[in-house]
């Protein structure tokens, strides 16, 4: 433990802290102010670097791009491989592990070891890899590169340790599972065809052993020879030639026939006493034409040929239709004795599996249910009944039903709130599942004794949000809510005015603001709006208030050459005030003549609701002379006040949804007032405005510099930031642009142009990206690139994005002797504004007397946009925002008991006694970090994260029973600080390659947890605590567990006499080294795996690993002293035995002459 001293002795001054990052602090308006007195502030800061590491725990989700699929009939684990090399190992409900290839080549094929607790991939850089399934972490134990062939096909027969590996060029390997190491036996092509056939029979397609006899492998190549291979004689028992190529054959289990499917949507099946021909050719989806001829189909990509004891056999295919109807969805086709199935699929399958009871494939098969692997879905059909119904699915594979935008984690929340959004979202689930349990149940798991309330809340492109409980590493649905129900639809006459606004998702969620204890919640959309949820258990009948909002900065027109003076834009008079404007008629009318309008029409009509979250209040920005509203950029609520803030790059607005009123509409620029650090002028609305306004900045040595505030023509907004290709900075910190001298432009976006890009784009990010020489492409995937600090910009203009806001009870001033609610305002200059607030006490004064909003002017500044505040009282220990305890609205009121609003709060004076009056504040810009003494605004510590960079996420979090800041960097670094002293913790290059998806997506949580979309349909969580990554093991599920492989039937004898079973097949005998020899080195490459060290990494960061290391290297050290003991005790042996033989010989020979020798 650390303790830290800082004695304040007026660092007051009137200088606003500079860039550079050194400790000085600017007053409320520029002007000197009394020193606070010498005090001695004493925090003591638990957390050190030992308690942090970066650890992936679980993902969650479908498999993005699946490739294969695979099962264990007897541990009942599903695998399933995807295209980035990934393995995901699927049990009973808690039971999920993400398996990855370093590789990261495209997962071809998937073989369990059945019973045995390992796994063999395929991949398509022509490696097989056996992976160990006994530890809760798998792990690679032996891999083997393929260097002249390419792989196309593997079978493992059950039991055996034989491995057949078909390959492109038509010959098939044996590989040792045991060693990992290809035997001598091959067979080669040309030894599989007939020497008179002259063509190429294709890549092996298929490889399976006879249910009959075991030394029988038949082998499928592409173009449609099949062949009988006889393992003992090393020759082919029959070969067959079919004029269609093949894509799958499955064998019916007694072994005499199979069945083939084929390109032309074709099944043939073979009886083994007649191979010239097949017995029996069927179109299952073929109609007979006027001619005779049957219609094309499309290819069957997969057959399988399964038995049953009590019912007819059941034939199950993917593909075949014709090719009459355009766009049919993909189906998978069940046949039952003469009744045909068809079930349509919502996106292409990939694979399927049918499960049965029993491993062995000689004996009948008894099918129970269809696992179908789609591209975007996961589907199990129950096939024990006739009307053949699917599984409820109980793992979270529909997080992508709609394209996720932003995320939420929430940790440690209150114990009730689960329970309740479960028994809501439970009476929406769909109906006419299948009854029977869930076919993949295999693994064991437990929850944990280390266990607290978490919820994951989702905001999807359809503007539809999502609550899962992700308590215990788990994930699971509880409830599901539609914003876009607050909205008319838009009629078909009218393309409406989001249409033109965003192409394809108008209510896409972009932010998310919950507060789990007064069950407030609040979502923000692209198409600038928010909405204002209150929870009740009861349905409503209610109509949703809507609030207008004009919240525009002044812009000025485009000058095009014929144009002999600037058109003037005069001021809004009505931006200050708090009255919502009545909406003009929403005709298809141009984007010049489109005033005073919302992006959305909001339902004026009575809508009943049902129990669950029932919107409220929707705030709207308004189109203003032609010019959509931008979108918002930052958002905070909180209900102890009952009142909501938001603000886009044009300035803020405060609701007060108690009253339903507009409190504050003004542009950031007003803010300030005469505390302006760059004394900044407003934009007359005179139409000449060729004379260039100052601009006071300050350098890193606080030099005053002049800035020519012109921009190019030719500048441009990028979601909402104004940004300008041309510019380049001046070395000697004076900006030039080119264009003549004329007054500073806006570039006026033409009506053909949509201002709001898709649900994806970086002004839901609160990201501003360099335009500067960077294409479309390079701006949405690459984060590596540093940008221009903020306050240094050429780009400085009256335009200045709200980027983040807080209410907090706090000090708006330096006099103030107690604090009073403040609204926090973070913008993207750097600038932080604090705005005290008056709100009646009194419950009836609240819903009556109007709310007072006083911008002061104090100013605090940092590097870089702002992107989060905390606040610490002065002991240390965090501060929480005050709130309001949740109560049901629904519920009428009792007229002897009215119901009060109980709030919560959390003042800093009342703390703790040892922490004194005031409080810090800590604020994390994308390049800095600061902690400030309120209401001194005395800087106290200030730290540079990164130069090279910058910041994408930041939060002050709950780590092991104190408080740190959290840093998630464009680079992909994760950093973490301590608090107050912003010491760094860690420092871990994560992710070094990151995208759009999860900068907008990544977000920390309490607990030292973290999570962040992995790929379009996968969450992945991630722990920075050393502790939850020793716990981890505990957490995980056992995917292996103990059970005896069941008996193969008794066949009885005149069964097995008749069917004419050959001996027991010896696989060593014909694969070994001793029968087979070696196979050659320069055909594939044994790699070892690492094998069960992961979990010896992952404590190697901490006492924890030098304990295993020590552990291990005595065990290792004890082992070498017992083989040098047991090699001492034979050499004593060997030397007595000697010594005994010499003594009798000597004996023996003693009384010998030499003659007789």
């Amino acid at each position: 433990m650390k303790k830290f001293r800082k004695v304040l002795d007026g660092l007051t001054t009137s200088s606003p802290v500079n860039p550079g990052g050194s400790p000085a602090c600017g007053s409320a308006a520029g002007t000197p102010s009394a020193a606070p007195t010498p005090r001695e502030i004493e925090i003591q800061e638990t957390l050190m670097s030992e308690h942090f590491q970066i650890c992936k725990t679980v993902r969650h989700g479908f498999p993005y791009q699946p490739t294969a699929l695979a099962f264990d009939p007897v541990q009942k684990i599903l695998a399933v491989g995807s295209r980035s090399g990934g393995v995901r190992l699927l049990g009973r409900p808690g039971v999920d592990c993400h398996c990855q290839h370093e590789s990261g080549a495209a997962v071809l094929q998937l073989q369990f070891l059945i019973n045995e607790g390992a796994l063999v991939t395929a991949c398509a850089d022509d490696t097989l890899h056996l992976w160990n399934l006994r530890q809760r972490r798998p792990a690679i134990l032996h891999s083997l590169k393929f260097n002249r062939e390419r792989i196309t096909f593997c079978h493992l027969p059950f039991q055996s340790k034989w491995l057949y590996v078909g390959t492109e060029r038509g010959n098939t390997h044996i590989v040792n599972i045991e060693s990992f190491v290809l035997s001598g036996y091959v067979i080669m092509w040309n030894k599989a065809i007939e020497l008179s056939t002259k063509t190429h029979p294709g890549p092996v397609v298929h490889l399976s052993d006879s249910p009959k006899d075991e030394g029988k492998l038949l082998i499928g190549f592409e173009s449609g020879t099949i062949v009988m291979w006889d393992l003992r004689a090393k020759r082919a028992d029959f070969r067959i030639y079919y004029d269609e190529a093949i894509h799958s054959v499955s064998w019916h289990h007694e072994g005499r026939q199979f069945m083939c499917s084929h390109s032309d949507g074709s099944l043939s099946m073979w009886n083994m006493r007649n191979t010239a021909k097949p017995f029996q050719v069927t179109f299952p989806h073929g109609k007979t034409q006027r001619d005779g001829r049957k219609e094309s189909c499309k290819p069957i990509l997969k057959v399988e040929y399964k038995t049953s004891r009590n019912s007819e056999a059941f034939v199950v295919f993917s593909g075949g239709l014709s090719y009459d109807k355009a766009g049919r969805r993909p189906t998978l086709t069940i046949m039952h004795g003469k009744a045909i199935t068809v079930l349509e699929m919502d996106y292409p399958i990939v694979d399927f599996l049918v499960l049965c009871d029993t491993p062995y494939l000689n004996e009948v098969q008894e099918p129970y249910a269809v696992v179908v692997l789609l591209e975007k879905d996961f589907v199990v059909v129950d096939l024990t009944q006739s009307n053949f119904p699917i599984f409820e699915n109980p793992y979270p594979m529909d997080i992508h039903e709609s394209p996720v935008t932003c995320t939420a984690y929430f940790a440690d929340c209150p114990p009730d709130i689960i329970p309740v959004l479960y028994s809501i979202g439970a009476k929406h689930k769909k109906t006419g599942y299948s009854h029977k349990e869930w076919p993949v149940s295999g693994g064991t798991w437990t929850v944990g004794s280390q266990t607290y309330p978490e919820i994951i809340v989702t905001g999807h492109a359809d503007g539809s949000i999502k609550f899962w409980d992700a308590t215990a590493i788990t994930l699971q649905m509880l409830y599901k809510l539609k914003t876009s129900k607050v909205f008319e639809k838009p009629k078909s006459g009218d393309v409406g005015r989001s249409g033109e606004l965003v192409e394809e998702d108008p209510y896409a969620v972009q932010m998310i603001s919950w507060c789990p204890q007064s069950r407030i919640f609040c979502v923000v959309g692209i198409s600038a709006h928010v909405i204002l949820y209150r929870f009740s258990k009861h349905d409503a009948n209610t109509t949703i208030t809507s609030l207008e909002v004009r919240l525009q900065c002044e812009m000025e027109d485009v000058i095009s050459p014929s144009d002999t003076e600037n058109t003037p834009c005069f001021s809004d008079p009505s931006g200050l005030s708090p009255q919502p404007q009545p909406p003009s008629p929403r005709s298809n009318t141009p984007d010049s003549a489109r005033d005073s309008i919302p992006c959305l029409k909001v339902k004026d009509r009575m809508i009943r609701m049902p129990p669950g979250y029932q919107a409220e209040l929707v705030v709207q920005l308004l189109w203003i002379d032609g010019e959509p509203p931008q979108q918002i950029t930052s958002l905070d609520l909180n209900s102890a006040y009952g009142l909501l803030a938001l603000g886009n790059c044009n300035g803020l607005a405060v609701v007060d949804y108690l009253q339903k009123t507009v409190l504050l509409c003004m542009n950031t620029l007003e803010l300030y007032g005469s505390a302006d650090p760059f004394q900044r002028l407003t934009r007359s609305p005179r139409k000449n405005r060729q004379s260039t306004s100052g601009l006071t900045e300050l350098s890193d040595n606080q030099v005053s510099l002049d800035l020519e505030r012109s921009k190019s023509p030719t500048s441009d907004h990028v979601n909402g930031h104004c940004t300008s290709p041309t510019s380049q900075p001046c070395p000697s910190g004076r900006a030039r642009v080119p264009g003549g001298p004329e007054g500073p432009r806006l570039a006026r976006r033409g009506p053909g142009r949509p201002p709001f890009r898709k649900a994806q784009s970086a002004a839901c990010m609160e990201v501003s990206l360099p335009v500067s020489s960077l294409t479309e492409e390079s701006r949405e995937n690459s984060f590596s690139r540093s940008r221009s600090s903020s306050v240094s910009s050429i780009d400085r203009e009256t335009k200045e994005a709200v980027t983040t806001l807080q209410f907090m009870e706090s000090y708006g001033r330096k006099t103030d002797t107690l604090p009073t609610p403040c609204l926090w305002v973070g913008t993207s200059l750097g600038l932080v504004l604090i705005i005290p607030m008056s709100i009646p006490t009194d419950e009836q004064e609240r819903q009556e007397d109007p709310v007072t909003v006083a911008p002061t002017g104090t100013v605090l500044m940092l590097k870089g946009s702002i992107l989060r505040f905390g606040f610490l009282d002065c002991g240390g220990a965090l501060i929480h925002n005050p709130y309001e305890v949740w109560r049901d609205q629904q519920v009428p009121d009792d007229p002897d008991r009215p119901r009060k609003r109980k709030l919560v709060n959390f003042s800093p004076s009342s703390s703790q006694e040892a922490s004194g009056d005031g409080h810090l504040a800590v604020v994390c810009s994308e390049r800095q970090a600061k902690v400030f003494l309120m209401p001194s605004q005395a800087c106290l510590y200030v730290h540079n994260i990164t130069e090279s960079s910058f910041v994408l996420r930041a939060d002050v979090v709950s780590v092991c029973n104190s408080v740190c800041l959290a840093c998630f960097c464009a680079n992909g670094h994760i950093m973490t600080l301590s608090l107050p002293s912003l010491r760094p913790l860690l420092d871990v290059a994560y992710l070094p390659l990151t995208d759009m998806r999860i900068a907008r997506t990544f977000c920390f949580t309490n607990g030292g947890q973290a999570l962040y979309l992995c790929s379009p349909t996968e969450i992945q969580r991630i722990t920075y605590s050393q502790e939850m990554c020793d716990n981890l093991q505990e957490m995980l599920g056992e995917l292996f567990t103990p059970i005896e492989t069941p008996e193969a039937q008794n066949r009885g004898f005149l069964k097995g006499f008749f069917s004419g079973n050959a001996q027991t097949f010896d696989r060593e005998e014909l694969f070994g080294e001793a029968a087979a020899g070696k196979a050659s080195r320069s055909l594939a490459q044994h790699i070892p795996g690492q094998g069960g060290m992961e979990g010896m990494k992952a404590a190697a960061g901490g006492v924890v690993g030098e304990l295993a290391r020590a552990r291990i290297a005595l065990d290792e050290r004890g082992q070498r002293l017992g083989e040098l003991e047991e090699r001492t005790a034979l050499m004593m042996t060997s030397a007595e035995t000697f010594s005994k033989h010499a003594h009798e010989l000597m004996l023996k020979c003693k009384d010998k002459k030499w003659y007789q020798f």
